[in-house]
């Protein structure tokens, strides 16, 4: 069982990116998956998350209406397209499986975990 998260970097402010999660050994969308990220000093927080089967959805309030959570069946992945970044977004982001089907808010509810990929926002 492996996730891996892809797709960070550096961006300026306002830009975008879009990080994919992708799974081998497992089928993602048998559990809610969720994306966390952290800065140094700071807990790991969840900032999205969409449900198993019935694909609801959770944004955080620092993300909501910036950032997307979607699922792509075909491929077995789980994105998060992230647009008007800010500098406060900058942290590594991690996607995760949680235990759970249903919406997850808790970060030590998340079972399986990606390595994470780092995302800078700075002009």
């Amino acid at each position: 069982v492996q996730l891996q998260a892809s797709g960070g970097g550096l961006v300026q402010p306002g830009g975008s990116l879009r990080l994919s999660c992708a799974a081998s050994g497992f089928t993602l969308n048998n559990y809610a998956i969720g994306w966390l990220r952290q800065v140094p000093g700071k807990e790991r927080e969840v900032i999205s998350c969409i449900s198993s089967f019935d694909l609801v959805t959770f944004y955080s309030d620092s993300v909501r209406d910036r950032f997307t959570i979607s699922r792509d069946l075909a491929k077995n992945t789980v994105l998060l397209q992230m647009n008007s970044l800010k500098p406060d977004d900058t942290a590594v982001y991690y996607c995760a499986a949680s235990t759970r089907t249903s919406v997850t808010t808790t970060p030590s509810l998340y079972k399986y975990w990606g390595q994470g990929t780092q995302v800078t926002v700075s002009s």
